[in-house]
């Protein structure tokens, strides 16, 4: 039995998935979260599906976030990325960044079985829609950067630049004009997308992936 997780925050179609999923022969879903954080809460409980089922428009960690994470924590988890959003330049950036299937929400319950199928004998799901968009697309010069991969928009990379420095949370507060508790609230996210646990860890991740600079003044 493959066992599959549902991530999406419109409960509705969580429900929906895992209702029409359950139907399928050899396929059982095991949960059904609303969000990034509270699928790796229930992955780090060692409840660990073989196919994820991954909504991409989500607020605070959205798919490419989720997916990423994933790609280097659980690689053998594979990815089926959902998304009312057929644009080129989003499914490429879910597939650099783990997922090996790209389905529209729109598309028959028959497509869905057998995107399961593929994923579960070939291990992937390319449909010829996605193919002919992609061979330019995944070429060497438009690999992503970190700060894309991670999904850090340009607060949080000031906010990692400064906290590479010797600066308290305080005087970063300040020097970014705004409370100390926006930037607690900074301090999670960027912890979260970068899967560490303390300032030092983040700042070690910052410099290996280049984000900063020795350099920083």
């Amino acid at each position: 039995m493959t066992k599959i997780a549902i991530v999406d925050d419109h409960e509705l179609m969580a429900k929906a998935l895992s209702g029409l999923v359950q139907k399928f022969d050899g396929f059982d879903v095991i949960f059904e979260v609303s969000s990034g954080a509270a699928l790796i809460e229930r992955l780090r409980l060692n409840m660990i599906p073989d196919i994820i089922l991954l909504d991409v428009s989500m607020p605070d960690m959205d798919g490419y976030e989720v997916s990423f994470w994933l790609k280097s924590n659980l690689p053998d988890i594979k990815i089926l990325a959902l998304s009312m959003n057929d644009k080129e330049e989003a499914i490429i950036k879910m597939l650099r960044n783990g997922a090996v299937g790209y389905l529209l929400k729109g598309c028959k319950p028959q497509e869905l079985k057998l995107a399961l199928e593929s994923l579960t004998t070939k291990g992937h799901y390319y449909t010829d829609y996605l193919t002919s968009r992609l061979i330019k697309g995944l070429s060497p010069e438009s690999i992503a950067t970190p700060i894309d991969q991670l999904g850090l928009n340009d607060r949080e990379k000031r906010f990692i630049e400064l906290a590479c420095s010797d600066l308290t949370y305080v005087e970063i507060a300040d020097k970014m004009c705004i409370s100390p508790r926006t930037v607690d609230g900074y301090r999670e996210s960027v912890f979260l997308k970068m899967n560490v646990k303390s300032r030092v860890g983040m700042v070690l991740e910052a410099i290996k992936l280049k984000i900063v600079d020795l350099g920083y003044k």
